[in-house]
């Protein structure tokens, strides 16, 4: 079995933005590869920012039902519940790391899903917490 990635909002965010199509493009390259091979994780936190973005704040909003519509495609990937196991292993990732709340639970979830990377813009690349390397497909 291949090694499992996590990937950020961000990243989904893009597949769906068509406001720079060069990252659009990027995006769903990465996803497609991540569904072909089974290995995308993401957790319930990406879940909730992504429907949020999508619907609210891009240009060429998404309706509340093709969002939804993605969140049940992805549910194949069973996202990590933010759940009080997850809070813990944020907390240990936020003091350690001196990374913002909202990093340090993409991390943990990461962590928790025994995933080997994160794909995120967002978050340093070739960064590694907790031995999860970091790497931006968008570079």
């Amino acid at each position: 079995m291949s090694d499992r990635v996590f990937v950020d909002t961000n990243i989904l965010v893009y597949s769906r933005d068509n406001r720079e199509p060069e990252k659009q493009f990027k995006a769903r390259e990465v996803l497609n590869h991540l569904w072909r091979e089974c290995t995308g994780r993401i957790s319930t936190q990406v879940c909730s920012e992504y429907y949020v973005t999508v619907t609210g704040k891009l240009h060429h909003r998404l309706s509340e039902e093709e969002a939804w519509e993605d969140l049940e495609d992805l549910e194949s990937w069973n996202p990590i519940p933010i759940d009080m196991k997850c809070l813990r292993v944020a907390r240990h990732v936020q003091a350690r790391y001196k990374i913002s709340w909202w990093d340090a639970l993409i991390i943990a979830a990461a962590s928790v899903g025994q995933c080997t990377t994160i794909l995120s813009e967002d978050l340093n690349p070739g960064r590694q917490y907790l031995g999860i390397t970091v790497v931006n497909p968008m570079s």
